[in-house]
């Protein structure tokens, strides 16, 4: 009777090491594969995790490579409302690791909209915005100066814009066309052969240089002004660097292929941050 009790004994002390050694298996997978940890960066380093996600509500972060003009680009965003809303002054320089908003703050109005719409909150916030007698003539005083000066300014006559002359940027046969209507044809695909010439279609300034674009391969982005901004993508080749200066017709980079297919080059134009159909802008082809 003692050896079977002693049988059973030993027993349950095997599974129960036993049960033990599955519940540690489970909690350390469980442990190794959540997913709710979010990454650690430290304050002092300017590189982002590949992990930490660039695009989180209504915020852009910043990746080392980026620039202003290629997240206005990605988001397709105007850069000066993009500038404007970080209040980032030019040249526009950026860090990696800041994050940058995607759309304009609440204004004071419709923060005060909000709070009447709040329950209980009307009152408050109106009693709040009133100002007293002092106030009213000390703002009316100040008004009166801004809309003289306004009146002052609009008064010069504005700087004649410099009229935009575009050029084809490479040689070759239009395979795709522009539409409104299909996001994926922001532009013109033009085919050649690998290695051929690629130009700038007008005079400007290089403020993007890189393949941090998806969907572009190696890409050149041109300002011309302050409307007009031209990329051209799926390049073998490029030979400008940002920042660089460069003219009409200039050779800025050789045409390569876009995902294994035959040569070409992606090209496109944009006017205040919306794409544009290029061809009624570029000259009749002979």
């Amino acid at each position: 009777m003692m050896r079977l009790d002693r049988s059973r004994q030993s027993d349950l002390g095997t599974k129960s090491v036993l049960w033990l050694l599955a519940a540690t298996t489970l909690f350390l997978l469980s442990a190794c594969g959540g997913r709710g940890g979010a990454p650690v960066i430290s304050r002092g380093s300017r590189d982002i995790p590949p992990s930490a996600p660039i695009i989180r509500s209504d915020h852009y972060l910043v990746r080392r490579g980026d620039t202003l003009y290629s997240i206005a680009w990605k988001m397709g965003l105007d850069f000066r409302k993009l500038a404007r809303w970080n209040h980032i002054a030019p040249p526009y320089t950026i860090y990696p690791g800041q994050r940058l908003r995607l759309k304009p703050a609440l204004s004071r109005t419709a923060a005060n909209t909000t709070a009447k719409s709040t329950p209980g909150g009307g009152k408050a916030a109106i009693s709040r915005t009133k100002p007293t007698t002092s106030q009213k003539t000390g703002k009316s005083s100040s008004t009166s100066l801004i809309s003289r000066k306004k009146a002052v300014k609009s008064s010069r006559p504005p700087a004649p814009a410099r009229r935009l002359r575009w050029s084809w940027p490479t040689d070759g046969k239009v395979v795709q066309g522009f539409s409104k209507r299909d996001p994926t044809r922001k532009g013109l695909k033009i085919n050649g052969r690998l290695g051929q010439p690629v130009r700038a279609a007008e005079a400007g300034k290089i403020v993007y240089s890189g393949s941090g674009l998806i969907g572009y391969g190696k890409l050149i982005i041109i300002k011309h002004d302050k409307n007009f901004l031209s990329a051209y993508g799926h390049n073998r080749k490029i030979l400008v660097t940002q920042g660089d200066e460069v003219s009409k017709g200039e050779r800025i980079a050789e045409m390569g292929v876009a995902a294994g297919a035959t040569p070409v080059l992606h090209f496109e134009i944009r006017r205040n941050g919306k794409p544009v159909d290029p061809v009624p802008l570029l000259p009749p082809r002979r």
